[in-house]
């Protein structure tokens, strides 16, 4: 839920939470199986830092910014003095990754790093463009930057492309769009930079396995860039036909120049990485707020964060029902157990509403025989099971899909 005691955060409960668990562990498996390396930066950093990579100009507006000084505890004068250097709550992870990334000395064979943080990170944008957990001031992103030499770049934002369809296809996400967004007006770097930049990906896009129907409907959008690098978006449509844009790919020359990354080439000079900006999600927040929209709360049950719920008929089959959770559980599926004195009817509707996938039901013949009635979401007929097959055919769906290939 979302309060006025911390405008435009989000409080998240244990099965929202729970969600968003299980979606990271899928995407922190995604990332170790495609070679990334996971880090984690400071909140909180020096303004000349931010100075230095440019945002404090063109960003500062979108920045909370925190003296860095002890605030008066007396109830006489001033909280602050006004006199302490400036710091700021960092509004994206890419900087403090060329920190990284410049500790110690890289080599052309060091190329590409992957380096990946579910970085939180914050935004001070107005009360009135808060929205839901659609739009919020603390967020945290699926968030990745690639070191790459100028020979590896298309490579690798066309290896991005197809792990990016891999992991919406899983979610469910068949349709969508991919878009790029050219130089703005206002921007750094030369012409000629832009021109390389986007031609990259162009052709990273119209190389990669995106199938022919995404790859049709590919379009350009004139002066959508950032201010430092074109970008590749990616636009979900959900089960309702609205479009979302989650991921993104920004190659970037300037901010390795501004902040002096280097590796050392082939020849024995130091050269300039090219930095990939990207995210298949985007913010964990809104990405949670669109599965929700597009499933209708009806997850798969992998995602569910209830994946199962022992139902008894009567009391006399509250012992076993807890048997049943426990050897559930055990197994690694998700489950609550309801032996509330109501009856069988008025859980099963209950639970319906809360779409959770299988409601196991339970009475003195499924207690004396050691089977379960299961009944699925939206559907009136159940079948009688073994506990073991229950579980059997309940772990077929609750492994997500990339653990089941």
């Amino acid at each position: 839920h979302l309060q006025s005691e911390a405008q435009g955060s989000v409080f998240w409960h244990p099965k929202g939470f729970r969600l968003w668990r299980t979606l990271e562990a899928y995407m922190r498996r995604k990332l170790d199986a495609a070679d990334y390396v996971e880090v984690k930066t400071p909140q909180l950093m020096d303004a000349r830092q931010w100075e230095q990579s440019g945002h404090w100009g063109k960003y500062r507006e979108n920045m909370f910014v925190v003296p860095d000084e002890i605030p008066n505890a007396e109830e006489e004068g001033p909280v602050l003095s006004g006199e302490g250097d400036l710091m700021a709550l960092k509004p994206m992870n890419c900087p403090a990754h060329i920190l990284i990334f410049k500790q110690g000395i890289k080599s052309y064979r060091d190329l590409p790093i992957r380096m990946a943080e579910f970085g939180c990170c914050h935004r001070n944008e107005p009360h009135g463009a808060l929205h839901g957990i659609m739009r919020v001031r603390q967020f945290t992103q699926d968030d990745a930057h690639i070191f790459v030499r100028e020979d590896q770049l298309v490579n690798e934002v066309r290896n991005f492309c197809d792990l990016l369809d891999g992991v919406y296809r899983d979610l469910g996400f068949e349709d969508y769009a991919v878009k790029l967004a050219l130089r703005p007006e206002k921007r750094f770097g030369a012409d000629e930079m832009w021109d390389k930049a986007e031609r990259e990906l162009r052709e990273a896009v119209l190389s990669s396995q995106l199938s022919d129907d995404i790859k049709a409907k590919f379009e350009e959008l004139p002066g959508e860039g950032a201010f430092y690098a074109p970008k590749l978006e990616f636009h979900l449509t959900d089960a309702i036909g609205r479009t979302w844009q989650v991921g993104t790919i920004q190659s970037d020359r300037v901010l390795p120049d501004r902040l002096d990354a280097a590796y050392v080439g082939e020849d024995g000079e130091k050269h300039r990485p090219v930095m990939l900006h990207r995210a298949i999600l985007g913010t964990f927040e809104r990405f949670i707020g669109i599965l929700i929209e597009h499933h209708a709360g009806r997850f798969p049950l992998w995602l569910a964060p209830v994946q199962a719920v022992v139902a008894t008929i009567v009391s006399d089959a509250d012992d076993y029902a807890r048997e049943v959770q426990a050897k559930l559980v055990a197994a690694g599926i998700r489950v609550e157990s309801d032996t509330r004195n109501e009856k069988i009817n008025y859980k099963v509707r209950e639970h319906s509403l809360a779409k959770v996938p299988a409601l196991l039901v339970v009475g003195k013949r499924e207690a004396e025989e050691g089977t379960v009635a299961i009944r699925r979401l939206g559907e009136q007929a159940q079948t009688v099971l073994s506990v073991d097959e229950a579980i059997a055919a309940l772990l077929a769906e609750a492994t997500p899909p990339d653990l089941r290939r």
